[in-house]
């Protein structure tokens, strides 16, 4: 049985665990609403540029890019987003687990043959997938980027994926991160990033301002030049949510931990006091047994 000293000690590292998790669902929480502001504030960028794709789209003109080339899929480039620091749960592994669903699909979809380059963003993340052993996958990490990368990191990164895309060297690019809906509700989301499919602007509901447009210069070359800008916006959208993701899911972590550290620090607080009066009626009756002697 433990003494009442160590007893002592026990709730002391408890009560400062308790306090420790307490600060850092703060920091954290703070964190979570900084990003979700930031995507309050990416989001109107984005709509303008869907909804400048989707006028083009509705004029009477012939569009073509680079960017929307598709072709025979040999080599597929995944963006993996995760998080750079630990103490979020469950995070990290579920989106591995989604990889490998997601790395068996493509498979079945382009065959066994197909050549894989992982874009791990995040320490964590990268830790889990480097450890994948197969003559098809290749790992990419660059330390400049990860889950905290500036917007100019990130465009780097964007234009260094479409560059390969251009180049052949991969027949598709496909993002795998957390989509943030809410403290208590992330999502995986699997999405393709390139080629771009410009048939999907009008299914996602893109309003078509039904406006006549004199486009300079000619539409397909604005076609052109706002696809890299779709693009940009696409990525920066995407490392908003992966950290406002992260920052719930360390949330609701640090809220579980908080949790359990106070049902222990009354447990300690219960067994602490039980042994404490039991230790004060010994006393007592040593002192009544002394007087009864005497």
């Amino acid at each position: 049985m433990a003494t009442l000293r160590e007893l002592k000690g026990r709730i002391g590292s408890v009560a400062s665990s308790e306090k420790i998790t307490g600060a850092m669902k703060m920091i954290s929480s703070a964190k979570m609403h900084r990003a979700e502001a930031e995507l309050r504030r990416q989001l109107p960028y984005r709509t303008q540029i869907e909804t400048i794709i989707g006028n083009l789209l509705s004029a009477d003109a012939e569009f073509s890019s680079p960017l929307t080339e598709t072709r025979d899929v040999k080599r597929v480039g995944i963006v993996v987003l995760g998080s750079d620091d630990g103490l979020c749960g469950g995070y990290n592994i579920n989106i591995f687990k989604e990889l490998l669903a997601r790395l068996k699909e493509c498979r079945e979809q382009w065959g066994e043959n197909v050549d894989f380059t992982i874009f791990t963003v995040g320490r964590k993340i990268h830790k889990a997938v480097r450890k994948l052993v197969d003559p098809h996958i290749s790992v990419v990490n660059s330390e400049e980027v990860n889950s905290k990368s500036a917007n100019d990191v990130i465009k780097t990164f964007a234009e260094t994926l479409s560059t390969q895309f251009l180049a052949g060297e991969l027949d598709a690019v496909k993002l795998l991160y957390m989509n943030f809906q809410s403290v208590s509700r992330q999502r995986l989301r699997y999405e393709q990033y390139l080629p771009i499919d410009a048939a999907s602007f009008s299914a996602e509901g893109v309003k078509e301002l039904c406006r006549p447009y004199i486009f300079e210069p000619d539409a397909a070359t604005i076609f052109r030049s706002v696809l890299p800008m779709f693009l940009l916006s696409v990525m920066q959208e995407v490392f908003t949510e992966n950290r406002a993701s992260e920052q719930a899911a360390r949330i609701m972590a640090m809220q579980s931990a908080n949790d359990n550290a106070k049902n222990l620090l009354e447990q300690l607080q219960l067994e602490y006091n039980k042994l404490r009066q039991q230790s004060i009626t010994t006393e007592l009756l040593d002192i009544i047994g002394g007087q009864v002697k005497n």
